[in-house]
């Protein structure tokens, strides 16, 4: 994150002004909990980070649900309740904010929920008691979705944690850029033919 603020011409920063600040915290995450020699292929991602910043609360939403659906099949026991009601705050607040009916979740979501049947059932009822407001996803639940995240995938019984935390930055990073930059992320219209 040091770099991306370097790059996009600010202040020395691990919390730079140029990119989502929930993206920039899954960043710092990935990046401390990967070891050296995988640390290096991080680097070619941070310019795909810089300006990637929106204050639209689908974002929050989009990147907590990401983290929560890649971990949650691969955590430990322990920690599978946390991100089942993870994947359900963050699906309520998608609907909320869409005007959606409450209870829809995605594809994504529904398969991670299916792998772990037991946490998902405790987790449907903990969040049926449970109301939480635009302001507490942004400060408590969505950043708390995202470290529960990390710290599953580093603790989890896989081959490659390491691979796994890359590729949910990856994935995270094409969401968000999907999401704030639309036009620039859409594929090209076929030019016209001539005749």
């Amino acid at each position: 994150m040091e770099l991306a603020s370097y790059l996009a011409g600010e202040r020395w920063s691990d919390h730079p002004a140029c990119t989502h600040p929930l993206l920039a915290a899954l960043a710092r995450l990935v990046n401390d909990n990967t070891d050296d020699e995988n640390r290096a292929k991080l680097v070619h991602l941070v310019p795909s980070i810089i300006g990637l910043n929106s204050d639209d609360l689908r974002v929050d939403a989009h990147i907590a649900l990401r983290c929560a659906t890649t971990a949650l099949p691969v955590a430990a026991a322990e920690r599978q309740l946390a991100l089942a009601v993870s994947v359900l705050a963050a699906e309520e607040m998608l609907a909320r904010l869409d005007g959606a009916p409450s209870g829809r979740m995605s594809e994504r979501s529904r398969r991670a929920m299916a792998e772990v049947p037991h946490a998902a059932e405790q987790a449907r009822r903990f969040s049926r008691a449970a109301r939480i407001t635009e302001k507490g996803f942004r400060r408590y639940a969505a950043p708390n979705a995202v470290q529960l995240a990390v710290v599953g995938i580093v603790q989890a019984c896989i081959p490659d944690p390491d691979a796994l935390l890359r590729r949910l930055l990856e994935e995270t990073i094409e969401e968000c850029a999907t999401l704030i930059h639309p036009a620039t992320t859409e594929a090209p219209a076929p030019a016209p033919a001539h005749a």
